[in-house]
């Protein structure tokens, strides 16, 4: 019994003293912690990547150069959205004498994603089906070698393609959408992530049935992005460092669409349009706010034309699958935004089931349904048609000055004068020589960028001139 007592004297006497000599230890103040040399760096661009939502991605640099050229073409439709060259250019338009000359041509992953054009580079989202990767490419305006590629893993299954979003450029980044909607922001000179969204994953996006097609729009340094999900049907994102500046409500609970978010000026009133699921909504620039909803616009199985803004407050909508056309007329009165139904087209009459028109001389220009051209005045009546035996498909539209570039399904690419009397065609020429060639065109420094499924050419179609 006494060395039982003994022993756990010793004990308690041990573990006072190893208690004592804690508490008398030197400490940190509280919420300090020992400063240790190099931990205490600004993130660096390998830290950042790994912790954005979207899988850890990889840059591979390529031996591709710039081009010495300073043509742009910066986002999806254009420098101004419009589908519209505005560049001083003079277009080649005897092809009879002098074709279009292909400076050259590269191997793309299926899909129809389209170009866009800055310091003598070229931006394309890219699928890799080998790798199972998405790839936001940058290749020479040159010759087309790659500069550099970032890729991050994501399973595409084939549907009609993968890739079909075009990106944005401004102030040396570059934003892109992947097909199942993963938002990147990248240096656009060394590809370097900067930050990224998974829209599904964090915004409850349901990734649409042909995957996404919307192309973000930037403007004052901000992202312009509609994941139409549980919550946010819009929202605005900070360029710099991709932080939230605002959202808007999404209470009807509109999905994602092929469509894409359109600016649009009433007044002094800045807003946004877009398509979504369920309607059409418009959306305040400086806060998110909702203005204005409708269910009046819908279409039932695809919407993939923007809403395209016009003159005086109104909006153009039209679509395939029988949807036809709607003109809008926004007005403002006490702070509230209306807008009321101008006519209405047939499908018959006009409705494009791909592209959006491009707006020359107070006359929309594009190809319906049916495949044939036309010129749509702005009172909804048709001028001209380019007749029943020209079936330009799905392919897309570009405005030069006063000729479009018009290509069909399988890579025949026309000049078509744009012309408010009569349906003039300037040439034609077979330029790829594959099939669903419906990606977005391109045109910079005199040079045509347009893509069939499997490849992209660059076509010289005219020289720059002074101003």
């Amino acid at each position: 019994m006494n060395a039982r007592v003994a022993s756990f004297a010793v004990l308690w006497a041990l573990t006072a003293g190893i208690g004592l000599a804690l508490w008398l230890w030197p400490r940190d103040p509280p919420g300090l912690t020992e400063r240790i040399p190099g931990t205490d760096a600004a993130p660096t661009a390998e830290t950042a990547a790994a912790a954005n939502p979207v899988p850890r991605g990889q840059l591979t640099p390529g031996p591709g150069q710039p081009a010495p050229l300073s043509g742009a073409w910066p986002q999806f439709r254009g420098p101004q959205r419009d589908g519209a060259s505005h560049e001083p250019l003079r277009i080649n338009r005897d092809w009879a004498a002098a074709p279009p000359r292909a400076l050259w041509t590269v191997e793309v992953g299926e899909g129809y994603a389209g170009p866009v054009i800055a310091q003598g580079r070229v931006y394309l989202m890219d699928y890799d089906r080998g790798q199972q990767r998405d790839a936001l490419c940058c290749l020479s305006f040159a010759d087309g070698r790659e500069i550099w590629r970032y890729s991050y893993p994501v399973a595409v299954k084939r549907n009609h393609g993968m890739s079909r979003t075009v990106p944005a450029l401004a102030s040396n980044s570059v934003v892109a959408i992947g097909p199942k909607c993963h938002v990147l922001c990248a240096d656009a000179i060394r590809g370097e992530l900067r930050w990224s969204f998974d829209l599904p994953r964090q915004f409850g996006t349901v990734v649409p049935p042909w995957y996404a097609g919307q192309c973000p729009l930037i403007e004052d340094d901000k992202v312009l992005l509609a994941p139409a999900g549980k919550n946010d049907l819009l929202i605005a994102v900070s360029l710099a460092t991709g932080d939230i500046l605002w959202r808007t409500p999404n209470p009807r609970g509109w999905k994602m669409t092929h469509s894409s978010i359109m600016p649009m000026q009433l007044g002094e009133r800045r807003f946004y349009v877009y398509c979504g699921s369920g309607g059409v909504a418009a959306v305040n620039a400086a806060d998110g706010a909702l203005l204005w909803d409708s269910t009046e616009w819908r279409i039932s199985i695809a919407t993939v034309p923007s809403p395209l803004p016009l003159a005086d407050g109104r909006l153009f909508l039209t679509g395939g699958y029988n949807a036809g056309s709607l003109m809008l007329q926004f007005t403002e009165a006490d702070g509230q935004l209306t807008a009321k139904p101008l006519f209405r087209l047939t499908a018959e009459q006009f409705g494009a089931t791909q592209h959006t028109p491009v707006v020359h001389q107070q006359h929309l220009f594009g190809t319906r349904a049916d495949g044939e051209f036309v010129c749509l005045g702005l009172d909804g009546q048709v001028v001209w048609t380019s007749g029943p035996r020209t079936n330009f498909g799905l392919g897309p539209w570009l405005l030069a000055g006063d000729v479009i570039f018009v290509l069909n399904d399988t890579g025949r690419l026309t000049l078509v004068a744009a012309s408010t009397h009569e349906y003039q065609e300037l040439g034609s020429l077979d330029v790829l020589q594959g099939h669903d060639a419906w990606g977005p065109m391109a045109l910079a420094d005199g040079r045509l960028l347009l893509r069939d499924l499997t490849k992209l050419v660059c076509l010289e179609v005219g020289q720059p001139t002074s101003q």
